[in-house]
């Protein structure tokens, strides 16, 4: 594990692998503290991945650069762009989970569906948004999260596409989920 100073350094981190894992985070902050000692943790199960941290209060280049307001963040870049923003703080295991997910979707051949964009609007202490966040990750379904707890204007965006304040909300090219509707998460997204 590398600690990154600057959005110099992580270019050239990009530029020179394939695959990388970048976690900004707060140090200080709970959520920050745990997923930094999470992703540590990880360190030892992630297979031919290249993991990096960022201290947002010591770095302060790289999160405007990737429009990034909330920490903990995890960035992941894949043959020098970014593919994956999650936010929050992950159990080794998920985090493994999410490596090998990323691994498998990275080295698909391209034949097949093309991936949807979709963003889950969530907060950390909302036990369904962990259930569809779960799903997708577990249907190779690659998305973005974002903690609307931590992110007003998100959190504003948010109701202005669906009219609701509850999360889990998923947004899948457009078409906006409230909760967790497997039913209809499954149809948009092609899922079996």
């Amino acid at each position: 594990m590398k600690g990154i100073s600057n959005i110099n350094v992580l270019q050239k981190e990009i530029e020179s692998n394939e695959n990388i894992w970048l976690l900004l985070y707060k140090k200080g902050s709970e959520q920050s503290d745990c997923a930094l000692k999470n992703f540590i943790d990880a360190e030892s199960i992630a297979k031919n991945q290249v993991l990096l941290n960022a201290d947002v209060n010591v770095v302060r280049d790289i999160h405007p650069e990737y429009k990034i307001t909330s920490v903990p963040t995890l960035l992941s870049f894949e043959n020098g762009e970014l593919k994956n923003v999650i936010k929050g703080c992950y159990q080794p295991e998920q985090l493994n989970a999410i490596f090998e997910k990323s691994s498998f979707i990275a080295s698909s051949t391209g034949e097949g569906k093309p991936q949807k964009n979709v963003t889950v609007y969530s907060t950390p202490t909302c036990s369904w948004c962990t259930v569809i966040k779960r799903h997708l990750q577990e249907n190779g379904i690659q998305y973005r999260e974002i903690d609307v707890s931590a992110d007003q204007k998100a959190a504003e965006e948010m109701v202005k596409k669906s009219g609701q304040q509850g999360v889990p909300q998923t947004d899948i090219n457009g078409q906006v989920v409230v909760g967790f509707d497997k039913t209809r998460i499954n149809s948009l997204l092609g899922i079996n």
